[in-house]
């Protein structure tokens, strides 16, 4: 399979994705994705050799850069490193400039301006962008009210420009609209509320805006620990000084005052200026103490505590960020030797090299070598074919050993594996084609097979949406995977299908007998 090849599947299939949730994502996203599509098309039948080079420089500036720029200026602002934030901004708003990213640069310099104290000076640039037609204008308003702690008018303004639910279109306006609620102490409010956000971000991605929200009612209705667990999970990246802010309003809510106003005392003299005024407001104005709200909150924050609790176990964001998938990092380490012992002994390409070191031939196989289905899943063809398949290893494999454990990771591994080359050699055979078939594609197919599995298992034991979610998404992958496989030669359909089966089978058995002792880190 030549690059060219790969970048045309991964350009058409990525974009693809993407219009699936074409009703969740903005305009300037479906512009972008449209025009890179049609790029392709065009590209596909004029000069179809350079068709995958040129949509996939298209797609690297349209699609990717601006995905991985907005979610570091995502994660950026979620730490309230504003300046960090808004440099990288001012280069990522022009790919994007229909989404209203060429005014954020200019709001988070806002931001910045506040955080030093410069509070006139970030004013004056919420109230230039100020305006109830553009998200981005309705974003300055709702910023400049929350950095002078001004809760009361944010939430006139809100009902005043957004009857009905309608305030939860803009994430942020949402947000300290419902922080607001809890500031002004109705919680019946913030708590309705958040039950909407949970309806409507059941369909999104944006999770961190929704653990805030719960992070307030949490910390409105006094509950430490949970406050506490959040920002120790999902909230992790938030600053200290908004953590601890967060902590003592909730110690507050809970009745214990004498402790909490004196962490807010302390926690005052080394704030910036706006969490300085958020805390004058907190000991200015005594919380809620509703006990018939209060009393409302435990079994709606109870379900919500459920729902974190599956996302901790079934959203698995972290794979790259696993550190003890010792098994799986095994795995790469002995293919990337075996790779090397492939070049050594006369190349990677070369047929007779990858006979020699246990190629599977289906012919030799059903004569007695079945070693070769083990040793075959160990061997490369080509760079490409190595760097590909040592990708998906690290990706699937982490999400698999880390949910399986080690020793039940590797045999699924081996299983999926070894029984993928079997059904390779079979389906060879029956169709009197006698090829070399090497790879680890099979084996990691069985890893997407057994996450599927998973999720399936998570569906069963925990009812859990976002289990159901991931089924599908894994579902997905399977499919595009099988589709790309019809269009490429060389590729055995044969094996990752049944790869993806096995591993499937594999992880239902495993999962199965694992009851409630599955690793779920």
């Amino acid at each position: 399979m030549s690059i060219n090849t790969i970048l045309i599947q991964v350009v058409f299939f990525s974009c693809v994705l993407i219009l699936l949730r074409s009703r969740q994502i903005p305009r300037g996203w479906l512009i972008a994705v449209g025009g890179v599509l049609v790029v392709l098309g065009v590209s596909f039948l004029l000069i179809p050799a350079q068709a995958g080079w040129v949509s996939g420089g298209l797609w690297l500036l349209l699609i990717l850069l601006p995905l991985l720029g907005t979610a570091r200026v995502g994660a950026l602002v979620a730490q309230e490193r504003f300046r960090d934030a808004q440099r990288l901004a001012y280069w990522v708003r022009w790919l994007h400039p229909a989404d209203g990213m060429v005014e954020y640069p200019a709001v988070l310099r806002g931001l910045e301006l506040g955080q030093q104290g410069r509070l006139d000076e970030a004013l004056q640039i919420f109230n230039r962008y100020s305006t109830t037609t553009h998200p981005m204008g309705q974003t300055a308003i709702v910023l400049l009210y929350r950095m002078d702690a001004r809760w009361h008018t944010l939430i006139t303004w809100v009902q005043q420009q957004f009857p009905g639910a309608k305030a939860l279109s803009n994430v942020t306006v949402a947000t300290y609209y419902l922080r607001a609620l809890g500031e002004t102490g109705d919680l019946n409010g913030l708590l309705q509320g958040l039950d909407q956000m949970e309806q409507k971000f059941d369909k999104r991605s944006d999770n961190h805006t929704l653990n805030l929200v719960r992070m307030f009612a949490f910390a409105f209705c006094g509950q430490p620990e949970q406050v506490a667990r959040s920002f120790k999970g999902p909230l992790a990246s938030c600053p200290p000084n908004t953590q601890q802010f967060w902590l003592a309003t909730a110690e507050l809510a809970a009745g214990n005052e004498a402790i909490a106003r004196e962490q807010l005392a302390a926690l005052r003299d080394r704030s910036d200026p706006i969490l300085q005024k958020a805390i004058d407001w907190r000991l200015s104005q005594p919380l809620t103490t509703d006990a018939q709200a209060l009393m409302d909150s435990r079994k709606q924050l109870a379900a919500v505590r459920v729902t974190l609790q599956h996302e901790a176990r079934y959203n698995d964001r972290s794979a790259f960020q696993r550190k003890n998938a010792y098994a799986t990092y095994s795995l790469i380490v002995v293919n990337l030797l075996v790779f090397g012992l492939e070049i050594a002994a006369g190349g990677s390409e070369n047929l007779a090299t990858l006979y020699a070191l246990g190629g599977m031939v289906p012919v030799n196989v059903f004569e007695g070598e079945w070693w070769r289905l083990f040793t075959a899943i160990f061997l490369h063809y080509g760079p490409l074919h190595l760097a590909l398949n040592m990708f998906g290893l690290y990706y699937f494999g982490t999400l698999a050993e880390a949910k399986l454990g080690s020793a039940k990771f590797l045999l699924a591994y081996g299983f999926s594996g070894i029984g993928s080359m079997l059904a390779s050699a079979m389906m060879s055979i029956a169709n009197a084609a006698d090829q070399i078939s090497v790879g680890a594609s099979g084996a990691i197919m069985g890893m997407v097979g057994v996450m599927g599995a998973f999720y399936l298992w998570g569906w069963r034991r925990d009812r859990a949406k976002n289990a159901v979610k991931q089924l599908w998404l894994i579902l997905s992958i399977a499919g595009l995977q099988f589709l790309s496989d019809l269009v490429t030669p060389n590729v055995s359909l044969s094996g990752h299908s049944s790869g993806f089966v096995l591993g499937f089978l594999a992880g239902g058995v495993l999962f199965a007998f694992s009851r409630a002792t599955v690793n779920t880190d």
